[in-house]
Parts: C-alpha cells; structure tokens; sequence
C-alpha cells in the first residue's frame, strides 16, 4: 500500500518555513544563469523540497530515490523476486532515469542481509584505477595538482567501471529469478522512453556547458542539438537499451569485453579533451571484493556498514563510539549542546579518516582498530561540552605503528544514490552507486555517462615528504563515503535500512539519522525531513530550516555555514512486522510496498 502523509514535527516551525522559500525558488526556475566552478557548492543541485511520502507494508518494501526505479522493484518484490533481484532491476531503472548519479559506468556499494542465515555480507564494486595510471595522474602542465573540473571531465579520471559485476555477483549470491528478466523494466523504459523529471531537468540546465563539450553526450540532453530537456518530455535511450539486452542474454562479461568493452575504450582514449588511459585489459580483469561488514553497538543497537576502501562505515561508527559517551536523549534535537557534541565526534572521526583510510589491498590501515571502545572512549574524553576542539587530529588506535603518512583533505563533490529493499524472505539489500560527480566525467558512450571516480584519490600523492594513503596507484580503488547501512535492534532483529547520496556528507546524513531515530524516538520520515546539520571537518553545514541553533553553535567556537544540503536519503523502519518506507524531500523518490 503506497499512502501520502505530511510530516512536520522535527523543527516544524522553521522547515515549514523553509519549504515555502524553497518551493517558491524551485517553481520560478526557467533557466540557470553561468555555471558553477567550485564542484563542493552543488554538483548535484537542491532542486526544491517534494511532498514527503511514506510507504508502509507487512510483505515486502522498496525505497529508491526514483519513482519509475521503485516501481521496477516493486514489481520484481511482488512476483517473488529476492532483495538481490529486485536490486539488479532498481539499478538499472536508476541508471536511465537518474544518469547523473549512477549507472552501468560508475560502480558502488551492496551491503545484504541473509535472513536465514540471519548473516550481514558486503560486495566491493567500486572503480579501480587503469594499470597504467600512476601517482602524478592529477599533476597539471605547472606541476601543481589540477583544477577539479580540468580533472574530472573527459577520459582522464574514468575508472573501471563496476556496476554490472557488482550486480551479477549479488545475483549469483542471492537472486532467485531469471537474469534476463531483471533488464525488462528498464530495456522497455529505454526504448519506449520516460518523462524527465523537474531535477533531472535542472541538473541538465545548470550543466550544460559542460555536458555541451561531448558529442554524444549533448545530442542525448539537448534532442535539438541546443535545447536542454525540458520536464515532461519523453526521453528514449535505444542504445542504453541494446547494451542491457546484450548483457541480459550473454551476462556482464558482455561488458567487460568484445564490442561494449571496446566502445568504452575508444570513448575514453580518444575523447578530444583530456583523454584517459582505460584499457580491454583493465575491463577484462576487473573483479567485485566480498568483504566482510564492521558492525558497532550503539545504545544497544547493532549497526553495519561497508568496510574500506569505503570510508562511510568506519567514520559513521567512530562518530557513533564517541557519542555513546554522551545523553544526546537527554539534550534532544533542539538543543545546540546535541549539535556541537555531533559535530566534534565528526571532526575527530574525519581526522581518522582523512589520516589513515583507503584500499586495504594496497595500503596498511587500522581497520577496525579505529574502533576499538577504549580508543574511542579516550577520542570522546577530548570533547568538552562547553567549546570546540581547536584542532582536532587523527588519534592512534591500538596496535598501530606504521609508518607515518599524511592526511588526504580534498573534500569529495556530493553525488551518488541510494536503494533499500526488503523482499517477502526477510533478505535485504541497502546499496549505493555512483559515478562520481554529476553527470561523472559527462563522456557518453552507447546510452550511459562514465564515471570521474579517479578524482576521489588524492590529487597529491605525497606531503611533506610523507606518502598519503589515498594516492593514485594502477588497479587501486580510490576511498569513498557510501555508508549504505542495517541496523538491529538489542534483541537482533532488523530495525532500520539506510543509506544517503551525498559525497562526504553522506556519512553526516545518516549518522543524523541514526541518531534521530534512536537517541530522540523520531519517526522515520520526520528523521529524513529534518534539516542537514553536518560537520565535514572544518566547519558546521547546515540547512535555513536550521538557522535558529547557529548561536548556541558559533558561541562554541563553531565556524557555522547556511546552505541548502542536497542529501539523498532512503531508508525503511521495522517495527512489529510493519516495513515503513520514507525516502528524502530533497530529492524525487518514494516507496513502494505490501
């Protein structure tokens, strides 16, 4: 049963305030003034608030931030489909409907949830790195590390792509229906077309002089070779829709090599502007990690998340540690004392990660170690309720004696997108995907955009004479933030599905989350509507809807910015065998379930 129910308890004063502004914003947009240079303020764009809808259901749930994707796993969920089947369908929908945050170019993250077996795995289908790219891969003409666009766009920060083989080992590992049968919603949507939504819309109009550079890519979103894509105009993709009957019919390997491979090749080598070094052979041996989970206990509650060369679940659960040592209950959301104590956990987990994470199959890392409880509890100590940190740096977990490196700062431009499922089985899947920035390096080829995932290493490999951790190196995966997560509640059974877009935010959207649910007893829509407040490293972000605690926080010593946050967020609340799905305002997805 799929319902409308407006939401407006969580500082309901000031978001119903702030939807107002924001809707009047959205609705008098007709087209956007120059481009944007600096990729942090808004690679994928606010584009005003949706009417928050909530789905619940005792069978089976699906979240996605698309409608058309969340029909898709709706339909595969209700012919008996498994949270794996479901996702192949999903993903693929996404990849249509929402080219600019994930697709068969880009790569991403499964965390899934064998109900029987009552067991929590993940899979690593993050980018690697073309063999023949070396450390010096982001150095421009003048030795200094580029521009961030100068890198990203063309074939130079192109990854191999891991998506398909991501979801063609999930669905080996758990799927239950027919592979080919997962590509017919999107092969139909593809070939018949789907309606471009007012974002998809906007994100084209605010992009267009750099989507305007590739040949393909422009005759795709300006059908009249000039014109953006307007919403409600029905869009069709035939060649999207060749590629997934091919790989349908022959598996991913039809990606990974012959003719698909090729296109991809030559699209990346031969782009005129900054070309890239992608080769058959990097596709060819490209290969998915099964990695296990790291999981923590918060408040009684088991949480887990993806482990490195994500960064999401480390940091998330560092952050988590430290906070354990204080009454957020208590203090509740309105307080500023809550948001302070939230952003120094934030800043001393980031610090960690900055410091130490990356792909653990080519750097030594701590690891789990970073969350060892007598070394949070000691990160915690060094947070006073009273004042901020003056700077607050990477600690030194247990055991770890490594050699001393240097801290990757970069901040990492938002992006990405998030699906929860639920199956009739008890099984479920929270997974994140991406190619990267939007609309990834904005390269076309056969109907899908490639990824600029390369531009999540380091642009500097060294400082100070010291290496840093997440430097480019050839078959390395860069680090990401995707913290697609399950929480189980004290008695272990599933309590909550989530996961956020977001770049680097992501890991503070959900961590609010998480917070919001568990420390102040929200329910799960309220959580997602709630205004962003996130601290990245060097300061507190927060939504307008926010605004009123920015006092308590700049009197602590907090250097406070006012911006509109475009999280993605998804998610589905267990509670008493009732799935209730709840997808963020932000952005235009929803739920479906029965």
């Amino acid at each position: 049963m799929l319902y409308i129910e407006p939401h407006s308890r969580i500082f309901g004063r000031f978001w119903q305030r702030a939807f107002l502004a924001l809707a009047l914003i959205f609705f008098s947009f007709q087209v956007v003034a120059g481009e944007r240079e600096d990729f942090r303020a808004a690679p994928e764009s606010a584009t005003g608030l949706q009417h928050p809808a909530v789905a619940t259901g005792t069978e089976f749930m699906a979240v996605t931030s698309h409608l058309e994707a969340t029909k898709a796993g709706y339909d595969i969920l209700s012919r008996g489909g498994t949270a794996a089947d479901a996702a192949v369908a999903v993903q693929l929908v996404l990849g249509l409907v929402e080219p600019q945050s994930s697709g068969i170019g880009g790569g991403g993250f499964v965390l899934y949830y064998d109900a029987q077996k009552r067991t929590v795995m993940t899979l690593d289908g993050r980018e690697t790195a073309p063999a023949l790219a070396g450390k010096h891969l982001f150095r421009g003409a003048d030795g200094k590390p580029m521009e961030f666009y100068d890198a990203a766009l063309g074939g130079r920060a192109v990854g191999v792509p891991g998506t398909l083989r991501l979801l063609e080992k999930l669905h080996k590992k758990h799927g239950k229906m027919p592979w080919r049968d997962l590509f017919s919603p999107a092969v139909a949507l593809a070939e018949t077309g789907f309606e471009v939504t007012p974002r998809l819309s906007k994100m084209v109009h605010q992009d267009y002089r750099r989507l305007g550079r590739f040949t393909d890519t422009r005759l795709y979103f300006f059908p009249d070779g000039v014109t953006p894509v307007r919403p409600g105009y029905f869009l069709r993709n035939p060649k999207y829709a060749a590629v997934l009957r091919k790989v349908a019919l022959e598996g991913a390997d039809a990606f990974y090599s012959g003719e698909i491979a090729q296109d991809i090749v030559k699209a990346v080598r031969e782009v005129p502007e900054n070309p890239g070094l992608l080769s058959m052979e990097d596709l060819e041996k490209y290969r998915v990690r099964s990695r296990s989970p790291v999981c923590g206990v918060y408040r009684g509650y088991k949480i887990c998340s993806v482990a490195e060369p994500s960064s999401g679940g480390l940091t998330l659960l560092s952050a988590l540690g430290m906070l354990e040592h204080f009454n957020l209950g208590e203090l509740g959301p309105d307080n500023p004392k809550s948001w302070h104590l939230i952003a120094e956990a934030s800043r001393l987990a980031f610090a960690d990660r900055n410091y130490y994470m990356a792909d653990p199959d080519f750097v030594e890392t701590p690891g789990k170690a970073l969350l060892d409880p007598d070394y949070l509890e000691k990160r915690a100590r060094m947070i006073s309720l009273e004042g901020a940190l003056q700077n607050a740096q990477p600690g030194t977990p247990p055991g770890w004696d490594a050699a001393p490196q240097q801290p990757d700062m970069a901040p990492k431009p938002p992006g990405t997108t998030h699906m929860c499922l639920i199956d009739r089985y008890g099984n479920i899947v929270s997974m994140t995907g991406s190619i990267e920035n939007a609309f990834g390096s904005r390269v076309m080829t056969e109907g899908f955009l490639l990824n600029n995932q390369l531009t999540d290493f380091s642009f500097e490999p060294e400082r100070d004479g010291q290496p840093v951790a997440n430097r480019v190196e050839g078959g390395k995966r860069p680090r990401s933030s995707m913290a697609p997560v399950i929480i189980f509640d004290p008695l272990g059974r599933p309590f909550l599905v989530i996961g956020s877009a977001g770049g680097s935010a992501i890991i503070g959207y959900v961590l609010e989350r998480i917070v919001a649910l568990i420390d102040w007893d929200m329910d799960v829509q309220e959580a997602l509507e709630a205004p962003n407040i996130i601290h990245l490293g060097t300061k507190i972000e927060m939504e307008p809807a926010a605004e009123p605690l920015s006092a308590g926080l700049k009197q602590r010593g907090h250097p406070v910015e006012i911006k509109e946050l475009n999280s993605g967020l998804t998610a589905i609340h267990i509670k008493n065998g009732l799935y209730t799905g709840a997808a963020d305002p932000r952005r235009e997805g929803g739920g479906m379930g029965r």
